[in-house]
């Protein structure tokens, strides 16, 4: 059997920061229009998600001091893979009332943390829901996991049992063993091989040090943040959650407004999202004069071609104007604040911060969260997905999204997909702050013919 390893501290801030009222799960959804032959869909599991080891191992934790550990245990399929028949009318709503049910109930921690519901009489074909725990990995590096189910050929032959999985690629920190004084001793020592380096060369100090002032400077920023403002969209969170997803739009049509005001496909996505949180906060009576909100964006800080498992993304706090009424003002202020954060070690740093608050004792960890979510709204991400269309267990994909936990008192999560030329947004709320998140999407669709009419006008 495969041997366990430790989470890398990043993956164990994860799987610490999970409440009852706040599961860290990511949620899929894949459409099909025909039904899927439950039996070729437990065979492309076995033979391409199982190829993981971290699908085949549950999360330990210890019972002193020391890091939680991927440890194998006898994998159950039937557990992992659930076959369902949605009630009637089998439509978009009731879909949507499983998927929130299912973002409320946690995976159990004694086995794998992973789920698969395969569910049927989905207007006349299957949905796919997939809950996979952060702790596994971030978005993106899931987001190709699931991908690696699919073909992009629908005569594809039925997929064969890898025999044995894939090996492991740890993070640096991962692979760290010894208690915490050998760990430090072990820091230490690679602290004297860089001085060394620098004494022989000592070019990189200068990059070095405007690198290390830069971090110091966005640590300080971050710390110095008030927190964010009340809104309807802050509070205690309840075990409840409440899923929405949009109709699709094109990326021409997005792409086309971004080329018309020199902006970005992500500047106009974040400045509609803007006008639909402006929208939303408006008719529920919150003035949103003067007002700005931070969401917490993910950056992704992979290498190319580094497709190892888990956690490896910052986080940067964009600042979203609520009170600029006007479209285009709204995306260029957008476009703006975008820009002034590629260019801030923002990302870096909290990547550093998550790792190092996986290292030390639950109780600090949350007051670390709970620091930082206090700073911010909500979380946002926006995932390039495949520009043709893909085929699982033999059958066309005909859409796809997913949905992002949230962690303190952040009460939602927006996540943006494209998937074969088409833009949807999903929005995951706690349902006693946010009872009803489709007005959000609803006003997404608003919100980009506004800025569409806007752009089109002569100046």
């Amino acid at each position: 059997m495969t041997q366990g390893f430790p989470l890398s501290h990043a993956d164990a801030a994860w799987l610490h920061m999970e409440e009852p009222a706040s599961l860290m799960m990511i949620n899929g959804l894949f459409l099909f229009d025909k039904p899927v032959d439950p039996e070729r869909f437990r065979a492309t599991i076995r033979a391409r998600l199982l190829s993981h080891n971290r699908f085949r191992m549950r999360a330990t934790e210890p019972k002193g001091l020391g890091m939680p550990r991927w440890e194998p245990v006898e994998l159950d399929l039937e557990h992992h893979i659930a076959l369902e028949t949605l009630p009637e009318p089998g439509d978009d709503e009731t879909l949507l009332q499983r998927v929130s049910e299912l973002m409320s109930e946690p995976l159990d921690r004694e086995r794998p943390l992973w789920q698969l519901h395969l569910v049927h009489n989905y207007r006349g074909g299957t949905a796919l829901i997939a809950r996979l725990h952060h702790a596994i990995a971030d978005g993106i590096a899931l987001m190709k996991v699931l991908l690696n189910l699919t073909d992009s050929d629908p005569a594809a032959p039925w997929p064969e049992e890898a025999p044995t999985p894939v090996a492991e690629e740890l993070d640096v920190d991962s692979n760290e063993t010894g208690g915490p004084m050998q760990q430090v001793i072990r820091r230490t020592h690679q602290f004297l091989q860089e001085s060394r380096e620098l004494l022989v060369r000592p070019k990189p100090l200068l990059e070095l040090a405007r690198k290390q002032i830069g971090a110091a400077t966005a640590m300080g920023k971050l710390l110095l943040l008030e927190p964010d403002p009340q809104t309807p969209f802050k509070g205690a969170l309840g075990i409840r959650k409440k899923a929405a997803v949009s109709d699709p739009v094109t990326v021409d049509e997005v792409k086309q407004l971004a080329k018309a005001t020199g902006a970005t496909i992500n500047d106009v996505l974040m400045a509609v999202l803007t006008g639909s949180l402006r929208h939303y906060l408006m008719e529920h009576g919150h003035p949103v004069d003067d007002l700005s909100i931070r969401v917490v964006v993910p950056v992704d800080l992979r290498s190319d071609g580094d497709s190892a498992l888990g956690n490896r993304f910052g986080l940067v706090f964009l600042s979203l104007p609520m009170f600029l009424a006007d479209p285009k003002e709204r995306l260029l202020e957008v476009k703006r604040r975008m820009d002034s954060l590629k260019r801030s070690p923002e990302a870096g740093v909290v990547f550093g911060l998550l790792s190092a608050v996986g290292a030390v004792p639950a109780e600090i960890e949350k007051k670390v969260v709970d620091l930082f979510g206090s700073k911010a709204t909500a979380v946002v991400t926006n995932v390039p997905g495949p520009r043709e269309s893909l085929y699982l267990a033999g059958r066309p994909i005909r859409s796809l999204m997913f949905w992002v936990p949230q962690s303190g008192r952040l009460g939602m999560g927006v996540s943006i997909l494209s998937y074969a030329g088409l833009i949807r947004v999903g929005v995951a709320t706690d349902h006693g702050l946010i009872p009803d998140p489709e007005r959000i999407v609803d006003q997404f669709h608003i919100c980009l013919e506004e800025l569409a009419g806007t752009v089109a006008e002569p100046a």
